[in-house]
């Protein structure tokens, strides 16, 4: 029973601090940071495509001048 006792003492105390004590962002501020994620992500996909394009290019020119 103890157990269960923990487990609803957690519970209570999550939902309390949830509702509380946690300071939730504005949608404005919610919407600003998306935006910021998006073109972060973005920013992170091209350069990963072009270091990949550069080391294919570059695998390309050595196998090619080996066979």
């Amino acid at each position: 029973m103890n157990f269960f006792r923990k487990i609803a003492n957690y519970t209570k105390e999550s939902y309390s601090e949830l509702v509380h004590k946690v300071s939730w962002p504005t949608q404005q501020e919610l919407a600003s940071s998306t935006i910021v994620v998006m073109t972060a992500s973005l920013l992170m996909a091209v350069v990963v495509f072009g270091i990949d394009f550069v080391f294919e290019s570059m695998v390309k020119v050595f196998y090619s001048k080996i066979f």
